[in-house]
């Protein structure tokens, strides 16, 4: 009997630790009440063009169109009313969200199938836009939820030292980016100085299988170029890709670096550590190659 409930202890105990370990969002926010709150979670829309990561790293004026996105009516549907509060979140990839606006609603214009309120950004939490990201697995066709339904499954990934999407180049060691992030990235100053005169080996991660691809960036092309075509594509015209939808690796693909050489170095030098790492991640026999 003793050991039984020595059992029971034990894993009530693990149990309470897993609960520990997730810090919820409103464990950040502490809102008292959440009877009023809504929240809005942006995703691409093929139909009309609307990138809202896209337009959050694409300075004011995409931010503001980012805005007008949190508070636009449908053509039948008016979303909020006056006083409740909204939170807007972005995707980056998969199940993580970027917070980016909490706004109070300060007025109904009675609008449908345009910006329908006059809001008022909360300034108290002006600190987290950017740099909190969430993990929450939306399931629901439907942006809008009220935050009582969801922020029990709202968990915080990451609060960041700077604002997502800062246009520095972190250096070529710390390059991990989603295909979004790249199509955005590549054409920052910083990244273009960064990679246009600069040969290497990269790599391609699919984030839901694990299968890998290793390539290589060499002559007129070099690794701007190269992965320029990625995002034109997809495929880059490797044929081992080719056969891969571009929605699904637009959602899934990731890029970074296993090797950077300057751009005088011989090519058969490059091609020499292409098959050397494509040995060693044994992606000929598990992955893309």
């Amino acid at each position: 009997m003793r050991s039984r409930l020595i059992r029971i202890a034990a894993h009530a105990a693990k149990n309470e630790v897993r609960k520990m370990e997730n810090i919820l969002l409103n464990d950040i926010l502490k809102f008292d009440d959440l009877s009023n709150i809504k929240v809005q979670f942006h995703i691409n829309s093929d139909s009309n063009d609307y990138d809202p990561l896209a337009l959050f790293q694409s300075g004011k004026n995409g931010h503001k169109k980012l805005l007008e996105g949190n508070f636009w009516n449908s053509e039948n549907k008016k979303w909020f009313d006056e006083g409740e509060i909204v939170i807007g979140l972005v995707r980056i990839e998969g199940y993580k969200w970027l917070l980016f606006d909490i706004s109070r609603v300060t007025k109904d214009l009675n609008i449908l199938g345009g910006v329908g309120y006059k809001y008022k950004m909360l300034k108290e939490y002006e600190k987290y836009f950017g740099r909190l990201i969430i993990e929450y697995h939306k399931s629901s066709a439907s942006p809008i939820f009220w935050a009582k339904t969801v922020f029990n499954e709202c968990t915080l990934l990451e609060i960041r030292k700077t604002k997502y999407g800062n246009d520095e180049f972190p250096g070529y060691e710390w390059i991990d980016v989603s295909w979004n992030e790249l199509k955005i990235m590549i054409e920052k100053e910083s990244w273009k100085s960064a990679l246009k005169n600069q040969k290497g080996v990269y790599l391609i991660r699919d984030i839901n299988n694990q299968k890998m691809y290793v390539g290589s960036a060499y002559g007129e092309n070099m690794i701007l170029g190269r992965w320029k075509e990625y995002i034109k594509n997809g495929h880059g015209g490797n044929e081992e890709l080719k056969s891969i939808e571009f929605n699904y690796i637009q959602k899934y693909f990731r890029y970074s670096l296993l090797d950077i050489y300057k751009s005088m170095i011989d090519d058969k030098i490059i091609i020499k550590r292409e098959n050397w790492w494509m040995d060693i991640l044994q992606t000929r026999k598990f992955g893309y190659n």
